[in-house]
């Protein structure tokens, strides 16, 4: 018998079951995390396991990693 996969909380990090495809190789071979910045902002984290690529995209479209490393520092 099949069970529905859902999101799991994990501290600040929620584990999606949401496949993905890579924005670069477009392999689903992807990694997917769903986490809040340190600003707040609510940024789902993809990576590729097939050509490494990372990503982190937000409610506007894709972050570049200096807006990540910005919203992520104490203030």
């Amino acid at each position: 018998m099949a069970t529905k996969q859902r999101d799991e909380p994990l501290g600040s990090v929620v584990v999606t079951s949401t496949p993905a495809v890579c924005g670069s190789c477009r392999s689903s071979r992807t990694t997917v995390l769903g986490m809040t910045l340190t600003d707040g902002t609510e940024v789902t984290f993809v990576s590729c396991r097939q050509c490494e690529r990372r990503a982190w995209v937000g409610p506007d479209g894709e972050l570049e990693v200096e807006e990540v490393l910005q919203r992520t520092r104490k203030q």
